[in-house]
């Protein structure tokens, strides 16, 4: 399962962190983000070089806000640290691979 982020460690483990970082915004009664979990957890296992993780927005609604994630299940893309882009909604584990794809050249 993918480590959980949290308001204290989040700039430990996205923002200091060098290459593709994949951060999936989620919530416990968000039926979407229930879809969305299985396919986060084989993008982790299949996705090489890259850190997958999760932030729980309800408690962590400061991070949510700072990245604007208004809709969750909201997938975004840091490289080097900085945000290169956001998806809302459940897409295909293919969907998420190749958007880590384009942002390891």
């Amino acid at each position: 399962m993918p480590p959980q982020i949290n308001e204290s460690n989040f700039d430990e483990l996205v923002k200091g962190e060098n290459g593709v970082v994949l951060v999936d915004f989620w919530a416990p009664w968000c039926g979407p983000c229930r879809i969305l979990g299985p396919i986060i957890e084989e993008v982790a296992q299949q996705a090489d070089g890259v850190t997958v993780s999760k932030i729980n927005v309800d408690e962590n609604p400061a991070l949510a806000e700072q990245y604007g994630v208004r809709s969750i299940p909201t997938v975004i893309i840091f490289k080097n640290g900085n945000p290169v882009e956001q998806v809302v909604g459940v897409r295909s584990k293919e969907d998420y691979l190749k958007l880590i794809q384009n942002h390891q050249g």
